[in-house]
């Protein structure tokens, strides 16, 4: 396995940080940073700015706007920008919906979808969870019935992230109620959110937020030629959308950013004769921590090595599973630090400064990562029967 670059990819690399750091608006990048919550607005601003240059979709086809990327390239393109703490594309659309249609969908369907996606002129919000199907996706209820030329949907989604942002939706329905198997039977469908019949209602989070949503149909109707690749195929097609998620949870850079940030935050508080950091047990803390992202890193980079022909990795659940474990831990390192003034939240005028005040709900709010993409449990199994083969 190779660790270091080539001069090519040391230009390569160096000529993405500049982009990101010279191009993307200061202030969305600080709000990434110190983890404050972006508005629609900025979330498309970042988005088109990539777009526009061609840093948007690198891992579609190229016909699609897609580049003719090494591995490595690709996995530079996605860790400098989230060093310089970006906003990346958006995941529904670059890196779910798009390669599923760009691999699976009719001529037609790519014509009319790919470049508005790529573009974020369509947001695109996934409806795949329901009440009683999470992490046991394939045990999905939502129907699709045929009636001439559309199907008739109805059913339920929960936990669809930013559907009051959304204009489509990519949704798993099941047109095959008699299929042998739960994981058959299952089609892949596009939709309007504004279609009659479709209801978003918001659920508030423990951390106060507004992100998810339930999302309802009743009698939805939705053309048959809104249909991705084959009925009843619908099933392989989340897999490889899946695989695809579960690699970009991974953020070795977004996590080695908050390390950094909480590290500056820990250097302004007193203990002893000298600052947190300082501190002998609270540094070895900071160190393991550090050690441990180091491993993940290098277990990514060795994936990547590995990736030559653009298929989903297993590997992908590794580094699902620990990535958005060491993302907790960065939080919880977060929160204490920030102690008793953490307590307060959205507070004014008091001592508690402001980013105490956010890591209790950043730190509530990320307790979703080793649930969503396939939980924890999920990914073991996954690595026990593919990886391991047991």
């Amino acid at each position: 396995m190779k660790l270091s670059l080539s001069p090519d990819e040391v230009a390569f690399r160096d000529e993405l940080r500049q982009f990101y750091r010279e191009q993307i608006p200061a202030e969305i990048r600080e709000r990434v940073k110190r983890g404050r919550e972006l508005s629609r607005e900025d979330v498309v601003t970042a988005h088109k700015i990539l777009n526009d240059n061609g840093l948007a979709v690198p891992n579609w086809p190229v016909e699609w706007g897609g580049k003719d990327w090494t591995p490595m390239q690709r996995h530079l393109w996605q860790d400098e920008m989230q060093l310089a703490s970006v906003p990346e594309p958006l995941t529904f659309n670059a890196q779910m919906v798009g390669p599923v249609i760009a691999h699976f969908g009719s001529q037609e369907l790519k014509e009319r979808f790919l470049p508005p996606t790529a573009a974020l002129d369509i947001w695109w919000c996934q409806g795949f969870s329901e009440p009683d199907a999470g992490s046991d996706l394939a045990s999905l209820r939502t129907t699709a019935v045929r009636d001439g030329d559309s199907y008739i949907v109805n059913g339920q989604k929960i936990w669809t992230t930013l559907a009051q942002y959304a204009d489509w939706i990519f949704c798993l329905v099941r047109t095959d109620p008699n299929a042998p198997k739960k994981q058959a039977g299952i089609s892949f469908l596009l939709f309007d959110v504004k279609s009659p019949g479709v209801t978003i209602r918001p659920i508030k989070l423990i951390d106060g937020g507004y992100e998810v949503n339930e999302v309802f149909f009743e009698n939805v109707r939705v053309p048959a030629d809104q249909l991705v690749g084959e009925e009843n195929q619908g099933w392989t097609y989340a897999k490889f959308l899946l695989g695809n998620e579960r690699t970009g949870i991974t953020g070795v850079g977004r996590t080695k950013v908050k390390l950094g940030v909480a590290k500056d935050y820990a250097r302004q508080i007193k203990s002893g004769s000298g600052t947190l950091l300082e501190d002998p047990v609270f540094a070895a803390r900071v160190a393991e921590l550090e050690n441990e992202l180091l491993a993940l890193e290098l277990t990514q980079l060795r994936v990547v090595s590995n990736s030559s022909d653009g298929k989903p990795n297993p590997a992908s659940s590794v580094l699902k599973l620990r990535g958005s474990e060491l993302q907790q831990a960065a939080t919880e390192l977060l929160l204490d630090i920030a102690g008793p003034d953490a307590l307060p939240v959205d507070a004014a005028d008091i001592a508690s400064p402001d980013w105490a005040q956010r890591s209790g709900p950043g730190y509530l709010n990320y307790r979703k990562t080793t649930i969503y993409g396939g939980s924890s449990e999920v990914q073991r199994t996954i690595i026990a029967s593919t990886i391991l083969g047991l």
